[in-house]
C-alpha cells in the first residue's frame, strides 16, 4: 500500500533533518536531549509543510522536537487517565463513553501531544485484546458510544480495523463509534485508500454513523490533499468533527483561529471544541496560554465568524471533567461542566479567582485572598 511505504520513510533522526541542512550541528545536539525521552516522527508530507525560513513556523512548532520539551513541569497524567482505566487501553470515565487505546504509534508524534507518556514507547496502556474491550462495553448499557484512539487508531491496517468494528458494531447499544485521528492532516494519503474507505462506508450507516475527530490546529494545514482525504471520508457516509488545541505560537490569534475555523466548515469538517493545552510534562512550557488569554482569543476569533462556524466550545480536559471556559467577569472566571465524571456535576456552573499566567484550574483561586482580619470574604461557587 502507497501509505505505509510513506510511513516508512518518516524523518525520525535529528541528523537526517542535520543532514538536509534544516538544523544546524548545535542545534541536534541541543535536542537529543528531548528525543531521548520522546521520539521524533515526521511523515515527509508534513515535513513539506514547514517553512524553514521562518523560525516561528507553527507547523515546525508541532512536529520538531524544541528545547521547551526539556522542561518537566506538570505532568503526565493530567486527565486522570489511570484511575479511569478498566483494562488495558480501555478507560471509562464518563457514564456514555468508553475510550479504547488501540496503537501507540502516530502518523506524526506531535510536539504537543497530551499522551507523550505512551505515543512512541513501550507501553502497558494499550489494549491488548478488542475481544476483552467489547465484552466489557456489552456489560455496560449505558455506554452509548466508542472512542477509538491511541496513538493513531488509522496506522493500524485495514485488517486491524475491520476487527475493532466487526466487534463494536453488533453492540446494540452503542449509538455510534469515533476514530480519534490526525491522518487527513499529517497523512492524508491514508485515507485515501480504497479498501479502508470501502470499510468506513460498510459501517457507516445511515441508522448508525461513524465519525472521523480530527486536530487541524492551523489554516495551513488546510491543503489540496487533506481537503481530498476529508472529501473521500464524506462520500463514505463518515461525518468528521475537528478538536483543536490552543497552543502557544501556533493558533493563539484570534485571526488565525478565525481563519482556522471557517476554513474547516468551507471543507465540510465540524468543529468541536478548541481545547485548552492541558499541563503535561515537556507539553505546557512550550505550548500552554494562559486561561484568561486564551478565553479572550476564542471570543475575539468567534467575533470573527458566522454561525456555523463559531458553535465550538472552549473547554479543558480535567481529571473532573470535560470543563467548558464561559466568561471572565470583575476577576472571576466562570466555568461549567460540559462532561463530568461525577454525573451529579453534569451541568454545573462555578467560578475561580484569576490569577495571573493561570492555565489550568488548580491554578486558580477558590476565594480571593484575604486582605486583612476584618475584611469580609466573596462567596464561593464550588465546583462539585
Amino acid at each position: 500500500m502507497v501509505w505505509k511505504g510513506i510511513l516508512e520513510s518518516n524523518i525520525r533522526d535529528l541528523g537526517e533533518l542535520e543532514r538536509q541542512g534544516l538544523l544546524s550541528p548545535d542545534e541536534r545536539e541541543r535536542l537529543a536531549g528531548v528525543t531521548g525521552h520522546h521520539p521524533m516522527s515526521v511523515t515527509p508530507y508534513y515535513l513539506s509543510l514547514i517553512d524553514w525560513s521562518d523560525p516561528g513556523d507553527p507547523i515546525r512548532k508541532m512536529a520538531i522536537p524544541c528545547e521547551g520539551e526539556l522542561s518537566t513541569i506538570g505532568s503526565y497524567d493530567t486527565s486522570g487517565e489511570r484511575e479511569n482505566t478498566k483494562l488495558p487501553g480501555l478507560q471509562h470515565k464518563y457514564s456514555s463513553t468508553a475510550l479504547v487505546l488501540v496503537t501507540n504509534r502516530c502518523a506524526v508524534y506531535c510536539r504537543h501531544c497530551f499522551r507523550k507518556r505512551l505515543v512512541g514507547l513501550p507501553s502497558e496502556e494499550i489494549l491488548k485484546r478488542i475481544e476483552d474491550a467489547a465484552n466489557y462495553i456489552a456489560r455496560h448499557g449505558e455506554i452509548s458510544n466508542v472512542l477509538l484512539s491511541g496513538g493513531d487508531p488509522f496506522v493500524l491496517s485495514n485488517n486491524a480495523i475491520s476487527l475493532l468494528l466487526d466487534k463494536l458494531s453488533p453492540i446494540e447499544h452503542l449509538d455510534f463509534i469515533r476514530f480519534g485521528t490526525r491522518t487527513p492532516i499529517v497523512l492524508p494519503r491514508r485515507i485515501l485508500d480504497d479498501d479502508l474507505l470501502s470499510l468506513l462506508s460498510e459501517h457507516s450507516r445511515p441508522e448508525r454513523r461513524l465519525f472521523v475527530v480530527t486536530q487541524f490546529n492551523h489554516p495551513r494545514e488546510i491543503t489540496e490533499d487533506s481537503i481530498r482525504a476529508v472529501d473521500a471520508l464524506l462520500r463514505a457516509g463518515v461525518i468528521v468533527n475537528n478538536q483543536s488545541v490552543l497552543l502557544k505560537g501556533v493558533n493563539d490569534s484570534p485571526d488565525v483561529l478565525a481563519d482556522l475555523q471557517s476554513g474547516l466548515v468551507g471543507i465540510g469538517v465540524n468543529p468541536y471544541y478548541v481545547f485548552q493545552c492541558r499541563p503535561v510534562k515537556r507539553v505546557k512550557n512550550s505550548f500552554q496560554v494562559p486561561l484568561a488569554r486564551g478565553y479572550r482569543v476564542v471570543e475575539d476569533a468567534k467575533a470573527r465568524l458566522d454561525g456555523h462556524s463559531k458553535r465550538f466550545k472552549f473547554v479543558m480536559s480535567h481529571r473532573t471533567g470535560k470543563i467548558e471556559v464561559v466568561g471572565v467577569m470583575d476577576g472571576w472566571m466562570y466555568f461549567r461542566y460540559h462532561e463530568a465524571k461525577d454525573p451529579a456535576s453534569m451541568g454545573k456552573f462555578f467560578r475561580r479567582r484569576l490569577v495571573p499566567g493561570a492555565g489550568w484550574l488548580e491554578d486558580l483561586l477558590e476565594r480571593p485572598p484575604e486582605k486583612s482580619p476584618g475584611d469580609a470574604v466573596g462567596a464561593v461557587v464550588p465546583h462539585s
